[in-house]
């Protein structure tokens, strides 16, 4: 099987390579997740390749990125711990899922990467056919691959598409994170989409977590998995220890 997105694309020719950034269980101290940002070889930052990008190549983007990931990961015995990788995908990359999937199913195999350790994470950067979202993450999921919509209350992916798939993981977006110690309004918004989620059985990442102040309020309101400059900045080909928070008076009760 194959597809137009395979055949008649271009390359990706700017070499890249990945930071990974933990995505970590504060009420453990072990590491969930580690996520893969990309990078370039050259040093270039993630917004300097993200511009690279165009509707010929984003197919090829989209398959090297994920097998890059995919080799580093095992390269760093990521999974020695239990971790999980995290690779973000382009929805409008994706033609076919069992299709475009292979070069991604070939890199786990060749590498030995368990594939029920990968999670699909995604963003909708501008409005998409949800049919085809949802057949892209139906698809990932009845392969074994977890999946997770990113920075949710910021873009497309919103409660529509949650009340037709409920993925493994919902990402918090890092804009009602900020400042949520200080912010009754964000307090109550949070707390009212962790319950959501809960009673959905999904598990909740609240990313941008910044300030210890922050990940107090979380914290109190009942979060274990967090990312964030607090506790991990990205490190590139590698895998970043983690500041575990002192413990602290929680704020939010009181606030």
């Amino acid at each position: 099987m194959s597809c137009v997105g395979c055949k008649d694309g271009a390359g990706f020719d700017l070499p890249i390579t990945m930071a990974f950034q933990p995505i970590v269980d504060v009420a453990t101290q072990t590491v969930f997740a580690y996520e893969a940002l990309v990078r370039g070889k050259d040093g270039a930052g993630a917004g300097q390749v993200l511009a690279q990008i165009s509707a010929d190549n984003r197919y090829a983007f989209d398959q090297v990125c994920r097998t890059t990931a995919i080799e580093l990961a095992a390269g760093l015995d990521m999974t020695a711990q239990g971790a999980n990788l995290s690779i973000n995908f382009l929805p409008n990359a994706v033609y076919e899922p069992r299709a475009c999937i292979r070069t991604t199913l070939a890199a786990a195999m060749r590498t030995g990467f368990p594939v029920n350790r990968i999670i699909f994470e995604f963003t909708e950067s501008e409005a998409m056919d949800a049919d085809h979202i949802l057949n892209i993450l139906r698809s990932y999921r009845a392969m074994g691959f977890k999946t997770a919509i990113d920075d949710f209350g910021a873009g497309y992916a919103g409660l529509g598409l949650l009340a037709l798939f409920q993925p493994d993981i919902v990402k918090l977006d890092m804009a009602l994170i900020r400042d949520i110690d200080t912010d009754p309004v964000k307090r109550t918004i949070v707390r009212n989409t962790l319950n959501m989620l809960r009673d959905l059985g999904v598990e909740p990442v609240c990313e941008g977590v910044e300030t210890l102040a922050e990940h107090d309020v979380l914290r109190d309101l009942g979060v274990d998995l967090m990312q964030g400059y607090l506790l991990a900045k990205p490190a590139v080909e590698a895998l970043a220890p983690v500041a575990w928070p002192r413990a602290t008076t929680s704020l939010a009760r009181t606030a």
